[in-house]
């Protein structure tokens, strides 16, 4: 998905400077008294300013707001734009007693994908003088399907008009096409989180409440302290906003999901440690990066090992990036194992959470941020993570608090 992403913004790059580069010629053609870097530097402005609405997709929304951007980009007498459906979005400037003369040629070119033409002198017209000269179509395409068209109506040459309106509709077609590419991240994004949540161990929360349960009558007090780390445990781990959170956040739900399980194994049996630099506690970290990696460390690594053992969660500041492990000295497994389960995990379920935090770690923030992993049979595992202090787009969502951070902002380890 990074990858593509990256080859989305080259074309978007190239549609970009192809624009401008037309509009450089343009210049140069007409011999315009005003120079070429400031018509360049118009046509950049134009460029960018459209970009925002087409991103959001193709709707009346966006169209509203793209239509007048695009029609100062073109210098032309009107652009109009319309879906698929061939229903009209926005129509932005004059002649818009002309867009009925262009209904027959959308329709052709919503139907064969192909630019089409239309004169002034092959229409009906009783306006005088009327601004249209030339009327063109052009289509709208995302991955070879026409998603809608382009009218843009001219006063000038008919060759610069196709020439123009055609660049443009390439650049148009390539934000829609980020669009899509964006809106489908999003959706991956989101079945991956719910994926993790369906994760979450059903024998944890069965033995969670069997532990709190046994509780009630010999320390209550103790037992109505674990029911509400219980209560903010599933509150934080299967809320339906946002794909982002702080680390902050995903360490205290840490604490949480630990302090259930010591109450259950006992503290002779588990240990947990966390060491934690505050600087790194604003860090943003895809919702559920850790938790996964920490029960996989308690049910796989420290449950069936004899006497039990430690978990311990680090993160450290690294000047832009944090630094953060997740490490157990349970039972470990063999690496070549470990391996070939992850490259199959999408058939046999093993190891399922591994993989997908390894996966949205690279989608979210590229190739180089995927987990790095060292095991070794009888010798524990550790797995850890870089992450970037700050990523273009990538911000924690907003909910509402339910209770004080817990003391990790002084930076000690803690321990059970």
């Amino acid at each position: 998905m990074a990858e593509l992403l990256t080859e989305r913004t080259v074309l978007t790059t190239l549609a970009a400077l192809a624009v401008l580069g037309m509009f450089v010629l343009l210049c140069r053609a007409r011999r315009v008294s005003t120079s070429v870097e400031d018509a360049t530097l118009a046509a950049l402005h134009g460029v960018t300013s459209v970009a925002p609405f087409l991103r959001e997709g193709l709707n009346q929304e966006s169209a509203d707001g793209a239509a007048p951007h695009l029609r100062r980009l073109l210098s032309c007498v009107a652009v109009g734009i319309v879906d698929a459906d061939g229903t009209l979005l926005s129509w932005d400037g004059e002649a818009n007693h002309h867009y009925a003369d262009l209904r027959t040629k959308i329709e052709q070119v919503l139907r064969t994908g192909k630019r089409d033409f239309l004169d002034h002198g092959d229409v009906v017209c009783e306006q005088r003088p009327c601004p249209m000269r030339h009327g063109a179509v052009v289509p709208l395409t995302v991955e070879g399907e026409v998603r809608g068209a382009l009218s843009v109506i001219a006063g000038g040459d008919r060759k610069r008009l196709m020439v123009a309106a055609g660049e443009v509709a390439h650049y148009v077609s390539t934000q829609l096409e980020l669009a899509e590419l964006q809106e489908s991240k999003e959706r991956l994004a989101q079945a991956e989180v719910r994926a993790l949540r369906a994760q979450i161990s059903p024998h944890f929360i069965y033995n969670a409440l069997n532990t709190i349960g046994s509780l009630i009558r010999t320390d209550p007090e103790h037992a109505r302290d674990l029911l509400q780390e219980f209560a903010d445990f599933t509150r934080y781990s299967f809320r339906n906003s946002g794909l982002y959170t702080t680390l902050a956040d995903e360490i205290r739900n840490i604490d949480r999901y630990l302090t259930l399980e010591s109450a259950r194994f006992g503290p002779d049996r588990l240990s947990v440690e966390l060491k934690i630099a505050p600087e790194v506690l604003p860090v943003v970290v895809p919702f559920l990066a850790l938790q996964p990696l920490v029960e996989n460390a308690v049910r796989h690594g420290l449950a069936n090992k004899p006497g039990g053992g430690t978990v311990s969660v680090t993160a450290e500041d690294h000047g832009s990036e944090a630094l953060i492990s997740v490490d157990d000295d349970g039972i470990g497994m063999d690496p070549e194992l470990l391996d070939e389960e992850l490259a199959s995990a999408h058939l046999t379920g093993a190891h399922v959470g591994l993989g997908n935090i390894n996966n949205r770690m690279r989608a979210t923030f590229g190739n180089d941020y995927g987990l790095v992993v060292e095991t070794e049979q009888g010798a524990g595992m550790k797995v850890m993570m870089r992450v970037p202090k700050f990523a273009p787009g990538v911000r924690p969502a907003a909910h509402p608090v339910a209770e004080q951070p817990v003391g990790l902002a002084a930076g000690p380890a803690i321990s059970r």
